[in-house]
């Protein structure tokens, strides 16, 4: 794995730890901007909803730049917006600074995969976004207990620092190490980027991140209350069982990140079981404590081990627009990260009970399931592709790396794109011929983002 993928990952962490660590910074921002806790809360749903905004709109403002150049300038300014949030001196500035923070956020995630995926054969795309996601999975375990200990001990602000600091030491990493992604001889056309969306199999992939991601975050938003008002446990088991849950994360990632290149749909399958099999048991469970505990250390493991495999997914079926396909995915994360929340949080206002956001949850993995059952129907039907990987514009904007997209013809790239989106599948002998064209063009320049 080239080491630039590892620096994309390090970006990740203080990406991931600026977005989530205000989940143990709230009731000291309510206190310091003099408001109520829900209206802190809102700093969160911000974030969330300028990375769903941000992600396409970003990805097709940047679309004609310099992969290199863009990241400069998205990870630069998200590490101002956290200097700017750390010396806010009310709450509509820091309030401001969420969102252009989660813009920044939100383009980097979406050029950065882009980017990452054109550094790596085809057979490594899983892995490599296994590098990226696993930057996140880290800032759970470390960088939001962190957060919460330096706003506890320093203040709320200390922490902006931080990341801010963690942010200054990416932007050197990607100057010095990110190599340079050469741009299509055909410039990009947001026409053809945005053609991936009357393929069906890119909706299904849509649906099936936002409800796998949105499935398990409608139970965890709810975590600490569950574990305190239902559980017994005392607060301070709260950082505690949410490091567990970062430690399964980082577990999930790495295994999923193996697995998912070879065998795509069956990590889909199994990963959004296994949610669904966690969350029923946490809600019939979730008043023994060694249960809720246990739990969401699995939550973790199985919530992420599926993350890779849908990132990768999407760069299959959306491969002629790489750029377009990592802003899809971020935004379909945090269309879940947003929805699941919302219905957790319904469902307690109904008064069913926090072990109720459980079920909500395991109702949302269930859909999910359905969505990759369809899925892997019309993938064995050879239906609901409308990718244009067959046309020279296709190919022109395909990603460096060798793909199937980049196959010198339009039915050996049918062939290799068939075979990488079905990746359970034993592969053919046409396709492996395909991609060993395709990697033969990239080595000679001939394709290229």
């Amino acid at each position: 794995m080239p080491l630039a993928v590892y620096i994309l990952g390090l970006s990740v962490f203080a990406l991931g730890t600026s977005e989530f660590m205000l989940s143990g910074l709230l009731p000291p921002i309510a206190d310091d901007m003099n408001v109520s806790i829900p209206r802190a809360g809102l700093l969160i749903s911000a974030f969330a909803i300028g990375m769903v905004i941000g992600a396409p709109l970003l990805a097709v403002a940047t679309l004609r730049l310099p992969r290199r150049t863009t990241l400069i300038s998205l990870i630069s300014v998200f590490g101002i917006g956290q200097v700017v949030g750390a010396l806010a001196p009310t709450y509509e500035v820091l309030f401001a600074s969420r969102i252009v923070s989660a813009f920044a956020c939100a383009g980097f995630w979406a050029v950065g995969a882009a980017v990452a995926i054109a550094m790596v054969p085809m057979n490594a795309r899983a892995r490599a976004m296994a590098v990226m996601i696993g930057g996140l999975s880290i800032a759970n375990v470390l960088g939001v207990p962190l957060g919460a200990l330096l706003g506890e001990n320093l203040g709320w602000r200390s922490a902006f620092w931080a990341v801010g600091a963690a942010s200054a030491v990416a932007l050197v990493g990607v100057v010095t190490l990110i190599p340079r992604i050469p741009l299509p001889e055909r410039k990009p056309r947001l026409r053809q980027e945005t053609a991936i969306y009357r393929d069906r199999q890119v909706w299904l992939s849509i649906v099936i991140t936002a409800l796998a991601a949105g499935g398990v975050f409608c139970a965890f938003s709810y975590l600490a209350p569950l574990l305190t008002d239902v559980a017994g446990l005392d607060s301070g088991w709260v950082p505690t069982v949410l490091a567990l849950f970062g430690i399964g994360a980082l577990v999930g990632t790495t295994i999923g990140g193996r697995v998912a290149d070879a065998h795509l749909f069956g990590v889909l399958m199994s990963g959004i079981a296994a949610s669904t099999v966690f969350l029923v048991a946490l809600a019939l469970f979730a008043s023994y404590q060694v249960a809720a505990i246990g739990l969401s250390f699995l939550l973790g493991v199985s919530a992420f081990y599926t993350a890779p495999a849908l990132n990768a997914r999407m760069f299959n079926v959306a491969g002629a627009a790489p750029t377009l396909a990592g802003a899809t995915t971020t935004a379909a994360f945090n269309l879940g990260n947003t929805g699941g929340p919302w219905l957790g949080g319904a469902v307690i206002d109904a008064d069913f009970g926090f072990a109720a956001t459980a079920w909500a949850g395991a109702a949302m993995t269930v859909l999910a399931l359905v969505a990759v059952v369809i899925s892997l129907r019309l993938q064995g039907r050879g239906g609901g592709s409308l990718r244009v990987t067959g046309s020279p514009r296709a190919t022109s904007s395909a990603p460096s790396a060798p793909s199937a997209q980049s196959a010198p013809s339009a039915s050996s790239a049918s062939s290799a794109s068939s075979a990488s989106s079905a990746s359970s599948a034993p592969a053919s002998a046409t396709a492996d011929r395909s991609v060993r064209a395709s990697e033969m063009c990239a080595e000679t320049g001939t394709t290229g983002v």
